[in-house]
């Protein structure tokens, strides 16, 4: 996890990555399911990134589907900033 949060986001999106495609939107939603996405996140221990405005942008692509091109290299980090803290890599990484 990436850190403790006291406040809920008032909008929320989950991502898939699956390391061959683009991320695809998985959920999102805003006030009581955005509340719902960041309770699972956490029992789940799923790391969370804390950018309103990112957030905002990714809760008007469609449910299911990738993330466009456009937003790449912000997701990129995004999915770098959880591989970190989970200390995990990403699939086909070698050192």
């Amino acid at each position: 996890m990436s850190e403790t949060y006291t406040q809920t986001p008032d909008v929320a999106v989950a991502l898939l990555y699956d390391g061959e495609n683009a991320p695809r939107i998985t959920a999102k939603g805003k006030g009581a399911i955005a509340e719902q996405i960041f309770a699972l996140a956490e029992k789940h221990n799923i790391p969370l990134e804390n950018d309103p405005e990112l957030a905002a942008i990714l809760a008007q692509i469609p449910l299911g589907d990738e993330i466009p091109e456009n937003l790449y290299r912000a997701i990129a980090e995004v999915i770098a900033f959880a591989y970190m803290i989970s200390g995990k890599t990403p699939p086909g990484y070698k050192r």
